[in-house]
């Protein structure tokens, strides 16, 4: 049995699930606009453990999702992680924000492009067939209306995530699918990390780090 407590914090959405067996059995987030990581994720793990009455010491791994998205949220998520596995002496899972967040769609066919809001008209996508399996490497791009034109031409394309609502006043492709209201879940992150722990494809907890795919900017205070 593999039970794995799943960290997801690269967006608003601060949130914590465990999995057992790759199904979540609990699961605890909020999508507070503010990014409420650092006060709350604690608070969920904690509360994830009591409500299912599992302690600690028994999970048998830390999955964290590792990218790309906020450049705050991630170090947050990725530092707990890795702070509950060198205390317990339990392997690191990362799994990739943008395949988790693939898996919130269901069709037998087309193309899914989940999309993460990055600066101004940019975002950060990926693209994956019915199977999830992914067939564009991920990339930070510039929106224009020519963007994804080649698989809009092919069938359905369906878009989700944050960046959905700057894609959908410039992509009007009949093929393009909005999913709005969609961010990455920790309730995503179960069967992906289970997959990888059953090949012990465990990350070295010293030396990981998210994947940021975009150097972090500073900007002024207002």
């Amino acid at each position: 049995m593999a039970l794995i407590l799943n960290i997801e914090t690269a967006t608003t959405n601060c949130s914590v699930s465990i999995s057992k067996q790759g199904k979540t059995v609990f699961l605890k987030e909020d999508n507070n606009k503010n990014y409420s990581h650092a006060e709350s994720l604690h608070v969920f793990i904690d509360a994830a453990l009591k409500e299912s009455k599992i302690a600690l010491t028994d999970i048998d791994a830390i999955a964290v999702s590792k990218g790309p998205g906020s450049y705050t949220g991630l170090r947050i998520g990725v530092s707990a992680a890795k702070g509950l596995c060198f205390a317990l002496n339990k392997p690191l899972i990362s799994v990739s924000t943008l395949e988790s967040l693939a898996y919130q769609v269901k069709m037998d066919e087309g193309i899914i492009i989940p999309m993460l809001d990055a600066r101004r008209m940019e975002v950060y996508s990926g693209i994956f067939n019915s199977d999830y399996n992914q067939i564009r490497e991920t990339q930070a791009q510039i929106l224009d209306e020519n963007a994804f034109v080649k698989y809009l031409e092919k069938g359905k394309v369906y878009f989700i995530g944050n960046g959905v609502e700057k894609a959908k006043g410039i992509i009007m492709h009949p093929n393009a699918i909005f999913i709005d209201n969609k961010l990455p879940s920790a309730n995503n992150m179960g069967l992906l990390a289970y997959n990888k722990y059953k090949i012990s494809d465990f990350e070295d907890v010293a030396y990981f780090e998210p994947y940021y795919l975009k150097d972090f900017v500073a900007l002024k205070a207002k």
